[in-house]
C-alpha cells in the first residue's frame, strides 16, 4: 500500500512536507521527531491517523453527499451556521469505524503500550490544511487528553473528525475561500505528558505584541495546558533574549511576571465522566512561578532551535513531566501574525486627552480602541451585539470569532497573552485586553470607554472617547547621520515596541519609573522593614514581595530585569541607564517612604541624585540599585548598560559615589563598565575638566540645566514663560561643555527635552560636535531628518 492510502503512520516515519497527508501538526511532530531528537529536543511519540483514514470513515459512512447538503445550505450571512455545524457534526459523532481503520488505529495504540498497562495518551486533531503560512486553525479543532483504553480513543478519535465542523472552523473557512470538502483531518495520538503534576504552556520565538524577533516568549500555568490556550487562567511570563542564550555563565531571562494562575486541569479520578477536571490552584502554586530559570533557559533554546530548522518564527506548546521532570514541546506551527508584518512601516499609536482608568490587563497587540460597552455571556448572544461595539466578557475563545469581527475592541477577565483567543484577536488586527480580573463588573452596559493597549505590557481601559492618534513612519525614508540619534525610555513594558526604530541605543533610561510603577515601595522600607509604621503599607509590601527570597531580592530581581529588557531591545548599542533621581516629596510618595524622608521646602534642589548615594540614611538603599545593575550586566548578560550619575554637584562628591559603587561591585573600567555624568549643573561645566578625569562621559540635562542657569523654577507656572533652554545663556553654558569635553576626548550626549520639542535646538547641537542626541520615540524621525539637513549643511 503506498504511503498516501495507509490508515496509520507513526510519528517518526512524517516530514514537515506532509501536511496534505497528516496536517500541519502532525507533520511537524514528525519533522522534530526525526530531526531535532539528536539536538535535546524531547518530543512524545506516537501515531497519527492520515487524511485518507478521514475519507475512509467518511466513505464507509456514506457521508459525503450528507455532509455536502448540510453546507450547501448553509446562508452567506451565516446566520443558521449553528444549525449546520450541528448537523454536521451529528452525522459523524453517530458513525462507526469501518474494521480496517479501527484495528490499524488499535494496533498502533497497542504498541504504545508499556508492561501490560494501557497507555494514557493526547488525542490532538491536525486539519490537511493547517498552518499554512496562510491559514491559522489556531483553536478551531477539538484536543482530548488522559485517554486511556481503546473505547475511549476510538470515541476521542470520533469526537475529532466532528470538531473538523465546529462552528468556528466552518466559519474560518467560509470567510478564506477553503472548500469544505477538500479538507480532511488527521488525528495524532500522543504519549500523555504528566503536566497534571506539573505545568505545562505556549511559547512562541518572536514576541507576539511587537514582532521583536530577538525575544523568546514563554507563558506557564499548572497542570495540563489546556487552560493557557483556551485562557482560562492569567499564566506566568519568561521573555528570554535570544542572542545571548549560548554565552556561559549567564541566563538572559529579561522578565519574570508572575500570573494568578487561579486554576489548573487535571486528571479525573479512575471512572469519572471527564478525563480531566477544573480545580483551584493551592495558594502555594499561585505564588510560585511554574518553571525555574533553568528550564525557561532550556526551552528558549529550545524556542531557538526550532526557529532555525524552520527559518521562520514558531509558535510551541511545551509540558512538564510531573514524574521524570522532564520538559516536552507537544506542538509547533508557524507563527502567523507578527511574522506577516510590513517590516519597512511602523504604525503607532498614542493616547492623548482621556478619561479616568477604569481597569487594567494584559494588552494584545499595540492598537486603540474606542466604543460602547456590549457585555455578554455566551457567543450565542450574538443577535446582541452592535457592530463596533467592545465587547466585554469573562472569557474568550476561538467560539467568539464571528462577534469579535464585529468589534472595535475586546476586554475580558481572564486570560493571557498566548490563549488562542489572544491569537485571534492579533490576526483580525483588534486591541484586546485580557486578565482584567473586574472588566465585567467595573464596565457597564452602554457605557463608552476607550481600549488603550499602545502603553506597553498593561492594558489600560479609559471611561470615554479618548483622542487617538495614529502614526505611520515608513523606516526606508530615514536618513543616516553621523551624529548618533537615541532615544529616551522608561517603560520596560514598552521597550520592544520601538526596536525596529534605527536608533542608535537609549540616551535616557530612567530608574525611577520602573521603581514607581513596577517596585512601587522605597528602597529603604524594604532594608528597614522594622521601621515602616503604616501597617497598610507594611501590609502592601509583604504581598508584593511574597514568594521572594527576602524583600531585598524582589527590589533587586524586579529593577534588574526591567533594565535588562530595556537592554535587550537595543543590543548591542549603549542603553544608558540612570540611577535614581528622586526627589524627596516623590519618595516619600512610594510605599513606606514617609518616614524615611525629610521634608524639604525645594526638593528640586535638595537631596537628590548623587547626594543620596553615600548618606548614611540611603546608602543601603543605593546598594540594592548597584546590585540590580550588577546583575542586569552580568547574570543576565546586558554589558551594553552604561551607568549615569544624576545632579552630581563637584568633583569631590564623584569620588564618594565611585566609591560606593566599588563597595557593590560596580568598578569603571571592569568588564567593559562606562560610568557618565549627568551634565545639568553650572558646575559640572565650569569644571567639566575635573568630572573627565571620573567618568567616560557627559549627557547634559537640558530642563534643569536651563532652570540653575537662570534660575527659574521649571514647576512654576507664572515663570514658564521665562523657561527657554534656547537662551543663549543657556546655549553658551552648552557649547562650552562639548568643548571642553572635545580636548578631554570625553563623549557628549543630551537627553533633555530641548531636540524633541525645538528642531532648530538639535541643529545648533549638531553644529557644536555633539555626539549623541536623545530624543523621544513619537519625535525620533522629525529629529532624525534636522539632523540629516544640519550635516548636509556643515558640509557645503
Amino acid at each position: 500500500m503506498s504511503k498516501d492510502k495507509e490508515l496509520v503512520l507513526p510519528l517518526s516515519d512524517l516530514t514537515r512536507g506532509e501536511g496534505a497527508l497528516v496536517g500541519g501538526k502532525n507533520s511537524s511532530l514528525g519533522e522534530m521527531i526525526r530531526n531535532l531528537a539528536s539536538q535535546g529536543i524531547r518530543v512524545p511519540g506516537g501515531f497519527a491517523t492520515t487524511a485518507a483514514a478521514y475519507w475512509r470513515y467518511v466513505e464507509a459512512n456514506d457521508l459525503g453527499s450528507a455532509i455536502r447538503d448540510a453546507i450547501g445550505g448553509l446562508r452567506e450571512d451565516l446566520s443558521n451556521l449553528h444549525l449546520v455545524g450541528e448537523t454536521v457534526r451529528g452525522l459523524l459523532l453517530e458513525a462507526h469505524f469501518p474494521d480496517d481503520l479501527r484495528d490499524a488505529i488499535l494496533f498502533a495504540y497497542a504498541g504504545m503500550t508499556e508492561g501490560g498497562k494501557k497507555a494514557k495518551v493526547a488525542v490532538r486533531s491536525s486539519a490537511t490544511a493547517e498552518d499554512l503560512p496562510e491559514a491559522s486553525f489556531a483553536g478551531q479543532l477539538e484536543t482530548f487528553l488522559n485517554i486511556e483504553g481503546a473505547n475511549a480513543l476510538l470515541d476521542a478519535c470520533r469526537r475529532c473528525y466532528a470538531s473538523l465542523f465546529t462552528d468556528r472552523a466552518i466559519a474560518y473557512r467560509e470567510n478564506h475561500g477553503f472548500d469544505h470538502m477538500k479538507v480532511a483531518l488527521s488525528v495524532g495520538v500522543q504519549r500523555m505528558v504528566r503536566s497534571d503534576i506539573a505545568s505545562s504552556g505556549v511559547m512562541f520565538s518572536i514576541d507576539t505584541e511587537t514582532g521583536f524577533d530577538r525575544s523568546v516568549l514563554i507563558t506557564g500555568a499548572w497542570g495540563l495546558g489546556e487552560t493557557v490556550v483556551q485562557g482560562m487562567v492569567e499564566p506566568d511570563e519568561f521573555h528570554v533574549f535570544k542572542p545571548l542564550l549560548e554565552r556561559e555563565r549567564i541566563m538572559p531571562i529579561v522578565e519574570k511576571a508572575r500570573g494568578a494562575k487561579g486554576r489548573k486541569m487535571i486528571f479525573s479520578a479512575p471512572g469519572s465522566k471527564s478525563p480531566t477536571i477544573l480545580v483551584d490552584t493551592p495558594d502555594e502554586e499561585r505564588r510560585r512561578f511554574t518553571l525555574e530559570d533553568r528550564e525557561v533557559m532550556q526551552l528558549a533554546r529550545w524556542a531557538a532551535t526550532i526557529e532555525r530548522h524552520y527559518g521562520q518564527p514558531m509558535d510551541m506548546e511545551w509540558a512538564k513531566d510531573g514524574e521524570t521532570g522532564e520538559l516536552f514541546i507537544v506542538q509547533a506551527r508557524p507563527e502567523t501574525v507578527q511574522s506577516r508584518r510590513e517590516a519597512g512601516q511602523l504604525k503607532s499609536f498614542s493616547i492623548g486627552e482621556r478619561g479616568a482608568l477604569l481597569v487594567t490587563g494584559l494588552s494584545v497587540g499595540d492598537a486603540i480602541g474606542a466604543g460602547k460597552v456590549c457585555r455578554l455571556d455566551t457567543p450565542d448572544e450574538i443577535e446582541k451585539f452592535e457592530p463596533g461595539s467592545v465587547l466585554v466578557t469573562t472569557m474568550t475563545d476561538p467560539d467568539w470569532v464571528p462577534i469579535m469581527k464585529k468589534a472595535a475592541a475586546i476586554v475580558t477577565d481572564h486570560g493571557g497573552r498566548t490563549s488562542h483567543a489572544a491569537i485571534v484577536s492579533r490576526e483580525l488586527g483588534l486591541p484586546a485586553i485580557v486578565g482584567t480580573e473586574t472588566g465585567t463588573e467595573v464596565l457597564k452596559a452602554g457605557q463608552e470607554i476607550t481600549v488603550s493597549c499602545a502603553e506597553g505590557d498593561e492594558g489600560r481601559v479609559y471611561e470615554g472617547i479618548a483622542e487617538i492618534r495614529i502614526e505611520e513612519t515608513d523606516l526606508s525614508a530615514i536618513p543616516k547621520t553621523k551624529t548618533k540619534v537615541m532615544l529616551n525610555l522608561a517603560n520596560p513594558s514598552a521597550a520592544f515596541r520601538w526596536w525596529r526604530l534605527p536608533a542608535d541605543g537609549v540616551g535616557l533610561a530612567r530608574m525611577e519609573f520602573i521603581v514607581s510603577n513596577h517596585i512601587k515601595v522605597h528602597p529603604m522600607a524594604l532594608v528597614r522593614f522594622d521601621q515602616v509604621e503604616d501597617k497598610q503599607a507594611r501590609k502592601e509590601i509583604e504581598a508584593l514581595t511574597r514568594g521572594y527570597a527576602s524583600r531585598e531580592e524582589f527590589f533587586v530581581d524586579t529593577l534588574a530585569r526591567g533594565v535588562a529588557r530595556i537592554a535587550a531591545a537595543h543590543w548591542p548599542n549603549p542603553v544608558i541607564l540612570r540611577m535614581s533621581d528622586f526627589k524627596t516629596n516623590e519618595y516619600a510618595e512610594l510605599l513606606g517612604g514617609r518616614g524615611f524622608e525629610p521634608a524639604e521646602e525645594n526638593p528640586m534642589i535638595g537631596w537628590r541624585g548623587a547626594s543620596r548615594y553615600y548618606h548614611p540614611d540611603y546608602r543601603e538603599g543605593f546598594a540594592l540599585e548597584c546590585r540590580a545593575v550588577k546583575r542586569a550586566r552580568e547574570e543576565i548578560g546586558m554589558t551594553n548598560i552604561v551607568m549615569m550619575i544624576p545632579f552630581c554637584r563637584t568633583p569631590e562628591e564623584a569620588d564618594k559615589v565611585l566609591d560606593e559603587m566599588r563597595a557593590n561591585g560596580l568598578v569603571r573600567g571592569e568588564n567593559g563598565l562606562a560610568v557618565y555624568v549627568m551634565a545639568e549643573l553650572p558646575s559640572n561645566v565650569r569644571l567639566a575638566h575635573r568630572f573627565a578625569e571620573r567618568f567616560d562621559g557627559f549627557s547634559i540635562g537640558s530642563n534643569d540645566l536651563t532652570q540653575l542657569v537662570l534660575g527659574v523654577d521649571r514647576d512654576s507656572d507664572r515663570l514658564a514663560k521665562l523657561f527657554d533652554e534656547r537662551h543663549e545663556a543657556v546655549k553658551s553654558f552648552i557649547a562650552d561643555l562639548i568643548a571642553a569635553a572635545k580636548k578631554t576626548g570625553t563623549h557628549t550626549g543630551i537627553c533633555g527635552q530641548a531636540p524633541s520639542d525645538h528642531p532648530d535646538f538639535a541643529r545648533f547641537l549638531v553644529e557644536e560636535g555633539i555626539d549623541t542626541i536623545s530624543v523621544t520615540p513619537d519625535t525620533f524621525l522629525r529629529v532624525k531628518t534636522e539632523v540629516a539637513k544640519a550635516e548636509a549643511e556643515l558640509k557645503r
